[in-house]
This record gives C-alpha cells, structure tokens and sequence, in this order.
C-alpha cells in the first residue's frame, strides 16, 4: 500500500510540474494533464486543502509595481518603493505587537498584505535601477541631438523583419545591448543600455545574438514602456567583431539542418515544421500565417513554454518508463531543458520559457503536487526581477495567464466532465484548453479588439498532434548534422501532424462570424475578466449555473444566426466594393452570385481575403493588377486563398521587379492564365463589362513612373459606370485628358487615385464628375493621405466621398431611386 501511494504522489507532481511546463503563449501551449484534484467541486478549482495562493500576492504585486514602473520615471518608481517599504514596516510591526495589538482578523489577513507590499518594493526597486540607466543624461543628450553615432553593441535577438509602410524596403528590427556610443566629435558613452537597431541591409539578418558588431546610424527616441534607450537607424552594413558564442553557433547549425531536412516538403508543412520546433517562420507562406492568427493558433509558432513541456514531457515518460525517481526524472528533464534552449537560441523568450519549466521541474523533484502554483508565483516574481521589461510583454502575461488556468482551472473542470461520464482522456483534452483559453481571454481580447469563437476548437483539434510534430521535429534536427537521410525521414514523418495543423487552421479561418468585436485596450481586457470571473461564480450555484446555460444557448441561436444569415453585407444591388486592406487598393465587382471581379489586392493577404469572404466570393473570374507596387499586389495570395482565380491581367510597365514576380509567382501556383493588357483591352463577363483606357502610351520620366503607367480601367455594372485609375497621378491623368474622349472618363463611380493623394489634376476630376468618390487609404499612414483639400474639392462639386479608413468596407449601390452608397463601419476588432 506504501509503495502504492508513492508512485500515485509521483504521478501527481508529473501532473502538476507538466502543467507549469505548459505555460504557453495561449491557450493551447499545453502537452499534459493539468493537475491533481483531491475533492474538486463541480466546476471549480478546490482540492482537499485548497490552491497554495501564498506568494500569488508578491508576485502580482511585483508584476503590478514594474508595470507601473515602465510608464513612469525612476523617481516615481523609487518613491513608490519607499512609502510601500514604509508600510510593510508598520504593518510588520503591528502584528508583531510592537505597534498595539492586532485583532483577529488583522493577524489573519495581515501578513497576506506585508507579502503584498514587499512586492511592490521588490517591483518597483528593481524597475527604478533600471529605469536610472535608462534615462541617463548622456545617453539622452545624444538621442535629443540625433548626431551620426557610432554604436558598439551586443545583439541580444534574432533579427526579425517588421511589415513597414508598402512599397518601401524591408526593414530589420534588431534587439541589442549598446555598450558604447561615439559622437562626431569623439565624444564616447560607455555603458550598457537597451537599444533597437532599424536597419535595410541584408548583412543585419545574418547576426546571431550574442554577436558584437559595431554601427553607424543616428539615434532617435522610442516610443515609452519599455527599457529601450534609444532607436539606432542603421545607415549600412553592421562590423562584425569575432564570432558568436559557441551555443548561438550550434543552434545555428542545428536550425539549418532542420531547414534542409523540409526543403523536400510542400510548402505548408514544410514551412510550418521549422516554426513549430524553434519558432522560424521564414519560409512559412503568408496564407497560412494568416490562417493561424484568424483561429488563435500563432503561438504554435513561437517558442512557448509548450515547446519546453513537450520536450521535458516527452523525457520525462521515459524517465517513467524506466522507473527512474522523481531526482533522477529531474535530471534528465534538466539536460534535456538544456539542449532544447541550445538549439532554439537562448533569447529572452526562450529563457523565460526555460525559467518557468526549470521552477516546474524543482516542484516535481520535491514530489509536492501543490508545489506547482507556488512554483509559477516564484516565476513570476524571479523573472520580473530580472527583466522589469517583461510586465509589459503580452506573451509573458499570456504564458502566465495560460500556466494559471492550467493549474486553478483545469483539474477541476476535468473531473467535473469524468464524473458525468466523459472519459478521461476526452475530460482532459476538453478541460485543458478551455481553461487556458478562459484566462488568456482578457489579455487576447484586449490585444485585439475581438473574442475568437473558434480559438478553442481550433486548439482543441490542434493539441493531439502537436507533440508528435515537435517531438519529430527535434529528432530531425539533432540527426541533421550526423544523417542527413535520417533527418529528412524524420522531417516526413512530422509533415503529416503539420499538414492537418494546416488544414485546421485554413478551415477555421474560412468559418463566418468566427470572431466577435470587443472593445480593445485595457477597458476590453478588465471589462472581459469580469464577465470570466462572474461567470466562474454563477457557475458553482445550480441555480444559476442553469441560469447561465439557458442566456448562453440564447444568445448563440439568437446572435449568430442573425450574424450569418442576416448580417447586411453585402447590401443588395452592389455594384462596387472598396475594401478596407489598410495603405492600399482593393476593389471588388460583382460579376454573378459568388463570383466576381478584383482589381488589385492590397499590402497582405488577410485583408483582401476577409472583403472577399465577406462578400461571399467563392471565385474571381478575373484579378487585375493596376500596377505592382507593394500596397496593390502584396495581398495577392489572398485573393487565391481557397478560391479559383481564372485569369490575372497586369499593365505593361514592368516595375518594380519584385511586384511583378510576386504575381507572376502567386499566377503560377494558382493556375492561372497570366496576361499583360494595354489601353484598348476589353472584357465581359456576366453584370460586368471592362474597359482599359490608360495608359495611352508609355509614361517615362514622371515623378513615379509605376504610378503614372497603372492600368485605368473604365467599368460598367448593372449601367453604372465606375472609373478605376489606380494610382495614375497628375502626368497620367492629363495624357488621358488630351487623348481620350472626356465620354470614356466619364463616371457615377470614382475610386480615388493614388489613395486621395495631392497628385490630382483639377481638370481630370471635372471631367470624371462623379456622384460617388471612394477612397481606399489606411489609417494613420505616414503620407498624409488623403489631402484635405482633395476632398474639398470633391465635395464641393458634388460627390459623396467615402474613406475606408474611417467607413471600413464602403459600397455603391444601385437601386430603382437611383445611386446610392453603404458603408460598413469599423467597430470594435475590425482593422481599417
């Protein structure tokens, strides 16, 4: 009977320090069973002693202090450190009867707040050092100046490309350490800060961290709520000094081995692979990851506390298998932890990941199950300490938000679903994931402005497959520099888990009404975690337990029905769509009940493919490129995402090069008939008739020749006649006037050129007279677009104009009253 008992314990910690392993980005970063419950209460979170909550309260309150802490100075950090130690001090004497007599209930709860408060000294301290090193007044000075430094640096992150305003060149965001800075004059700065590299050069991707380079750039000042000091924009190569540590090396290696082993995959999986092991997406298609942000599954794709606890979990049963001790597991879980970091780079996130499965492994080692929760509080608390910067990253509130869930949540809610007869297997797989996605929920919602309907499906379908991926994964990376036929083997057998992960995804990101708007921001978050909270209460209460279930069913058979039968877009008799893709063009024609006409398709592919799904189109009989700057052709694979494209016709002018074998290659995989057009060009097609009046010949010397060579199209839809210029701008626009019959430019319809830009010809306008101006422009963009005294000027003469920008998607309709125009709107989670 001893002996039976302990192997249950045993059983218990491995439990309990796998659900610490799984502290995941979100909800599903998870690969084990959640928890042990002795006596749990139906849908609540209640062992024989209850949750070990004791250090829950300084680490909330060290969380809470950094937090504050980055959005202020380090005078009011220090400040708050102060009062707060002063309080601790007095409430500490009180209880102690040094400072009267403490009641009974003060004695009960009063050391609760002396934890509290030491928190937020700890917190606060540790953020205020930081912030004093940060602010220092030489580095400011320099930032303020904005002199061409010179930067000596250390490279803490792999470089990462950041989606920069279309048409421009990619941009690198670097992490680093600036450890000197050097003016003009020679002046020099010594000392190491935090810093951001923004730099073009292609030599900056190849940077492992840990690498010391120097650079030259001018220095800016970041945006706030961090530890960064300043921003280095990079004017050219970086000057590498040696080679990067020994670990950074191997990893190196390692992760191009693993590369090479999926370069014989399918793109998807293959892609997916990498991603899934050590968090390199580079050759991961833009489709699918659009398809993993639209189902809540992204976090498959960074290097999670999920990666970790699958690694360890999947050492830790053979451990058990081997009948090997809780130590001993330990230890091996520990190597194991070791080479994993190795091989997905030591970043900060990776760190942090091992940090939180390191803390999880002491609580197995001790064969303690309620270790698990003081564990994670301990995590909490070390790694702000460490790096004050990681309270304001979302992927860490999401890591512990997801740990928390696991380990409070989920073991009740499994035992809950056992004892009404779900089998075990099937309780746990359903538990694990709604918990984590119940506490991730504020955080997601205030990120994003939406509450996902598909995230725990999707995820619940997700979780069976992804160890064996990453499992296999890892063993063709290790086998890749030894056998490289043994890796690609390896590789092929991961490619099958990875392709249904695909498939889950692609699906799930195809579902209507699979997200619903919140409000974002913090307001959304706190507004979230309440509704979480009272729900979670009502719950434990037959009675309103009921209560609950009868609103909920309501609500779905109310709500979502109404949302996919009835939701009012498209509004009936559309002739014309501007879509709401951010900085670009994307305008839809309805050719018959799903199927239409795409001219151009926006800077990324999610926008253009959620207008189309919106609208119902299910084919494009033809996609027209007006020209092929970024923020018109960009988005292309999302026109061919799940949809047959028939033919693409692009304009003559060939430029950029990198826009037109995006579309060449995007045609080529779709199977579709690839052909330029010139002016004179005509096509029909069902409702839709099109015409090409521009360019009337070749434009050379223009202040954009790829704008002022678009293809400007001139459109009939149900007798509507609507003007498509592109991005034609004054040089085009007065060829046309002097070569065109002012009847061929004529329209009800004018999509704006060029997204409202100043370069309009005043004539061409009043030539066009429309009813009706659509401007297709994003938010915020850094052109100034589009030109207040454009929009006068179409106002003045008549036309109603439209923004996407502020409209979201904005439609013309044609009724039997005549012309008229729908604007979707851009409520809360929707992206203009």
């Amino acid at each position: 009977m001893a002996a039976g008992r302990v192997r249950r314990d045993n059983r218990a910690a491995d439990s309990q320090a796998a659900a610490v392993l799984a502290g995941g980005e979100h909800p599903a970063a998870v690969a084990g069973p959640a928890g042990q419950a002795g006596s749990p209460v139906d849908g609540g979170v209640v062992t024989e002693s209850g949750p070990d909550l004791r250090l829950a309260g300084l680490a909330v309150a060290a969380w809470l202090a950094a937090l504050a802490g980055l959005h202020s100075t380090a005078r009011a950090s220090a400040w708050l450190a102060a009062v707060a130690a002063a309080l601790a001090l007095l409430t500490g004497a009180h209880l102690c009867g040094l400072i009267g007599r403490p009641t009974a209930p003060v004695r009960r709860y009063g050391w609760i707040a002396v934890a509290v408060l030491l928190g937020v000294v700890c917190g606060a301290t540790a953020t205020a050092a930081r912030l004093a090193v940060r602010d220092a007044d030489p580095v400011r000075a320099l930032v303020s100046d904005r002199p061409l430094v010179t930067a000596e640096l250390v490279v803490r992150d792999d470089p990462r490309p950041i989606r920069g305003a279309a048409g421009r060149p990619a941009t690198l965001l670097v992490r680093v350490d600036l450890t000197r800075l050097t003016d003009p004059a020679g002046r020099q700065v010594t000392g190491t800060v935090r810093g951001l590299v923004l730099a073009s050069d292609p030599a900056w991707r190849t940077l492992l961290p840990g690498q010391r380079a120097t650079a030259r750039g001018r220095l800016s000042a970041p945006r706030g709520g961090d530890l960064t000091a300043a921003v280095l924009s990079a004017t050219g190569p970086p000057s590498r000094h040696g080679a990067a540590p020994w670990a950074q090396r191997a990893a190196g290696a390692l992760r191009a081995g693993l590369q090479r082993a999926c370069a014989p995959l399918p793109d998807a999986p293959g892609g997916l692979l990498p991603g899934l092991v050590v968090g390199d997406t580079s050759r991961l298609p833009p489709e699918v990851e659009e398809d993993f942000r639209a189902t809540g599954m992204t976090h498959l794709n960074a290097v999670s506390g999920s990666n970790v606890a699958i690694v360890v979990g999947a050492v830790l049963l053979l451990a058990r298998w081997a009948r090997a001790g809780p130590r001993t597991a330990a230890a091996l879980c520990v190597l194991a932890l070791v080479g994993f970091v190795i091989l997905v780079r030591p970043s900060p996130s990776v760190v942090r990941a091992a940090a939180m499965g390191a803390i999880g492994l002491a609580a197995l080692a001790t064969g303690r199950s309620r270790a698990a929760l003081p564990a994670l509080a301990a995590a909490v608390t070390v790694l702000v300490l460490v790096d004050p910067e990681l309270a304001g990253d979302p992927g860490f509130a999401l890591s512990v938000c997801a740990t928390g869930g696991l380990l409070l949540l989920a073991p009740g809610w499994r035992d809950a679903l056992r004892r009404r007869g779900v089998p075990p297997g099937a309780a746990e797989a359903l538990a694990v994931p709604a918990a984590a996605q119940l506490a991730c929920g504020p955080v997601i919602a205030g990120l994003s402005g939406t509450v996902s309907l598909v995230a725990v499906p999707a995820n619940l379908l997700a979780v069976p497959v992804v160890a064996p991926a990453t499992v296999l994964g890892v063993t063709a990376a290790v086998l890749s520099p030894v056998w490289p036929a043994g890796a690609e083997f390896a590789a092929w057998l991961a490619s099958w888990p990875a392709r249904w992960l695909v498939t889950v995804a692609a699906q799930g990101a195809r579902l209507p009404a699979g997200t619903l708007p919140w409000p974002g921001g913090v307001t959304g978050a706190l507004l979230l975690a309440a509704v979480s909270v009272a729900l979670l209460v009502a719950v434990r209460r037959p009675v309103l337990r009921r209560l609950v279930a009868v609103v909920v069913v309501a609500v779905v058979l109310g709500t979502l029905p109404v949302r996919l039968l009835a939701a009012g877009w498209p509004p009936p008799g559309w002739v014309i769509v501007a879509c709401a893709v951010g900085q670009g063009d994307a305008v839809v024609l309805p050719v018959a009940a799903g199927r239409a006409v795409v001219v151009d398709a926006g800077p990324e592919p999610s926008g253009v493919d959620g207008c189309l799904r919106r609208l119902g189109v299910r084919e494009v009989s033809l996609l027209v490129v007006s020209h092929f700057h970024a923020d018109h052709v960009g988005g292309i694979a999302g026109v061919f995402r799940g949809r047959r494209v028939a033919a693409v016709a692009t304009p003559q002018w060939s430029e950029p090069p990198y826009g037109v074998a995006q579309v060449r290659d995007t045609a080529r995989r779709g199977g579709s008939v690839l052909a330029p057009v010139s002016a004179g060009w005509r096509w029909r097609a069902g409702a839709v008739e099109l015409v090409a009046v521009g360019p009337p010949y070749p434009m050379r010397g223009s202040r954009s020749d790829p704008n002022n060579n678009s293809l400007v199209l001139a459109a009939t839809v149900h007798g509507v006649r609507i003007l498509l210029p592109g991005d034609a701008e004054t040089e085009e626009q007065r060829a046309l006037l002097e070569t065109v019959p002012a009847a061929a430019i004529r329209a009800d319809v004018l999509k704006v050129a060029h997204h409202g830009s100043a370069y309009q010809d005043p004539e061409f306008l009043a030539a066009v007279r429309p009813a009706v101006a659509l401007v297709c422009v994003g938010t915020d963009n850094d052109y100034g677009h589009p030109n207040p005294g454009l929009l006068d000027r179409l106002t003045r003469a008549g036309a109603r104009v439209l923004r996407t920008d502020t409209d979201g998607d904005v439609a013309a309709v044609h009724s039997g009253a005549g012309l008229a125009v729908v604007a979707r709107g851009t409520g809360p989670g929707r992206r203009p």
